[in-house]
């Protein structure tokens, strides 16, 4: 039986095909079913970024029946220009056509349309002017200011100004000097000075076929008075009245395009198909290999699928960033994509072939990993409540943050992770230094049960060895051991994960103490003095309790801890018996000596029993 979301997803990738395919049906349709409104009627320009010219205008090369004639006709000059005749001889240029409002702006390309208009008569014609009538005076002063006359550059002449105003019976209010009245226009007074006329029809009336997008024009040809709108894949006629080849030539294009698309669209839908069969062999195998306790090797695509192309961040750090991702139904994991990845992979795969045989309850389990080209990814098991961190924080945290946990809770957890240590440690073929122990690096799952996680820094070496050389200090500040930054605290070793899971038992118990707020420094490092100074006095530790018996979890959560952060390697206990201490109640355990005194003054080779503790080199 095949996995359900791989019915889902293939089910959604037919409707995208579908989808699709109806896409370009639509994208293309129109571009093949453009039509013209007649044989001879296309859209025309006199110049590329001039008006548009179509029905109801044409120009004068266009036959009668494409325009509305009479008073319709354009012609382009010598300049390109679209010239509009009006009666009786008068020539404007058109700036603009409005088809939608039926209104046509003019010019006069002479710069003087005060000369032309006397003579211009609109009786006869389709043309209106919906402005009030302006009125011409010729003064020989120059007149007050006022907003509702405008100075007319032309005509005027020496010692002579021209006004406009939209009526007359300001003359004896606000004229200055002598004025003559030279003529009343029908027109807007604003068309004097700005040299621009505006004028609208109402006959044709093809308002409402520009607002639906439509052709507009006369019914099937035939030139009358009224008009139609149509779509353009109408029949059309010629100027003979013959059957236009044209639309059909367009349903021969149409269809082709259609069985392209149809084609197209069966084509990848196999493709779909096929790459989804791969898919859910690859899923098979994943199975098959999670059932086996073996890590899956994915593409990077299969990557980009099980995150939903990376949509749900689970977190960042200075390796990589790890997302939600899911394999099946009921199948969540963590995948996290390392940064900064170089070369073929072929080490990456051989780390993976020695931690991917990794199994054990404390140890967060391997299940697939990506080496594609420079892409490298771990896929995890998904624990769903996030790391230790959050559990760990300290009384004064804000309102809102997650609840403190019991302190049995706590010592179960540290339990927990010793015991993972100890199998990486000792219950591996060959030791594995994890080097990165930290709050962060314990994930939790739905029970609380710790898992330690992030072998980014980790290293093999062989069990019948000891120590390891490092060419570099590796860690998190405040987890690093002493070691790791100096070898003259020591060598390098299994001792040095033990260094750091002692800072994290000392970080569960520091971050639940009560500090004195007359205290002025509340660094860490104080934190693990006060610590250790109160249960040098014998005094208990100001926590806070909630059960009883949590008072002896604190304190031995705490002696483990500080014996774990001796500064040098061999003065701490081994992971065993680390897992050891944690078992028993605590009663008998003994205050480890003051870690802190070697601080200040480092000795080199402080401790007699590091020198029998043999150098190896890591195992690459």
């Amino acid at each position: 039986m095949l996995p359900t979301h791989i019915s889902i997803s293939n089910q959604r990738m037919q409707v995208r095909v579908l989808e699709m395919s109806i896409l370009l049906l639509l994208v293309f349709f129109p571009l093949f079913s453009v039509g013209h409104r007649l044989v001879g009627c296309e859209d025309s320009w006199c110049k590329s970024d001039g008006p548009v010219v179509h029905f109801p205008f044409r120009l004068s090369h266009q036959p009668k029946h494409c325009g509305y004639d009479p008073g319709f006709e354009l012609h382009c000059n010598n300049k390109k220009d679209i010239i509009l005749e009006l009666p009786p001889s008068v020539h404007l240029v058109v700036e603009k056509i409005d088809y939608l409002s039926q209104k046509i702006h003019l010019y006069d390309p002479d710069q003087c349309i005060t000369a032309k208009l006397p003579k211009l008569n609109l009786s006869q014609s389709n043309f209106k002017n919906k402005y009030y009538p302006t009125v011409l005076f010729n003064c020989s002063a120059p007149l007050a200011a006022y907003r509702d006359y405008e100075l007319v550059p032309c005509p005027g002449s020496s010692g002579y100004k021209v006004y406009a105003f939209p009526t007359d019976h300001f003359l004896n209010y606000y004229f200055s000097g002598p004025c003559t009245k030279i003529h009343q226009y029908p027109y807007a007074w604003y068309t004097f000075r700005k040299n621009k006329l505006q004028l609208n029809w109402s006959i044709p009336l093809c308002r409402k076929c520009e607002f639906k997008g439509m052709d507009c024009g006369f019914k099937d040809g035939i030139k009358l008075l009224e008009t139609h709108c149509f779509n353009r894949t109408k029949k059309l006629l010629n100027q003979k009245g013959i059957k236009s080849k044209q639309p059909l030539i367009a349903g021969v294009v149409l269809g082709t395009a259609l069985v392209c698309i149809i084609v197209f669209s069966l084509y990848k839908l196999y493709l779909t198909s096929r790459n989804e069969r791969e898919s859910r062999v690859r899923l098979e195998k994943f199975l098959e290999d999670y059932k086996a306790i073996r890590p899956t090797r994915y593409a990077y695509a299969d990557i980009k699928k099980i995150t939903d192309d990376f949509n749900e961040k689970l977190g960042e750090g200075s390796y990589g960033t790890v997302y939600k991702g899911r394999l099946s139904s009921e199948i969540y994991v963590a995948v996290k994509v390392l940064h900064d990845s170089k070369g073929k992979g072929e080490e990456f795969i051989n780390e993976i072939g020695t931690i991917g045989r990794i199994h054990h309850v404390n140890v967060v389990r391997l299940v697939g990993f990506c080496a594609d080209g420079f892409r490298r990814a771990l896929i995890y098991e998904y624990l769903p409540n996030d790391s230790l961190e959050r559990f760990i924080l300290p009384v004064s945290s804000s309102p809102g943050s997650v609840s403190l946990i019991s302190w049995n809770k706590l010592q179960h957890i540290a339990l927990g992770t010793a015991r993972g240590i100890e199998y990486l440690h000792q219950g591996c073929d060959q030791q594995i230094l994890h080097f990165d122990i930290k709050p962060q690096n314990i994930l939790l799952d739905q029970n609380l049960n710790p898992k330690i996680c992030d072998f980014g820094l980790a290293k093999l070496c062989s069990k019948e060895k000891s120590a390891v050389t490092m060419t570099a200090a590796r860690g998190t500040i405040g987890y690093i051991a002493p070691e790791v930054l100096s070898r003259n605290f020591g060598k390098v070793s299994h001792k040095s994960d033990i260094y750091s899971f002692g800072m994290v038992l000392l970080e569960m118990v520091g971050g639940r103490i009560k500090m004195d707020p007359k205290t002025n420094n509340h660094s860490k490092v104080n934190s693990l003095e006060w610590i250790y100074r109160h249960l040098e006095k014998g005094e208990e530790l100001k926590i806070r309790i909630e059960e009883d018996g949590d008072g002896t979890i604190v304190r031995k959560l705490a002696i483990v801890g500080l014996w774990c952060i001796q500064w040098h390697p061999n003065d701490r206990p081994s992971i065993k018996e680390v897992t050891q201490m944690m078992e028993g109640d605590g009663s008998h355990l003994n205050l480890s000596p003051n870690p802190f005194m070697a601080t200040d003054t480092p000795k080199l080779n402080a401790s007699p029993l590091s020198e029998d503790l043999d150098v190896i080199l890591e195992i690459e």
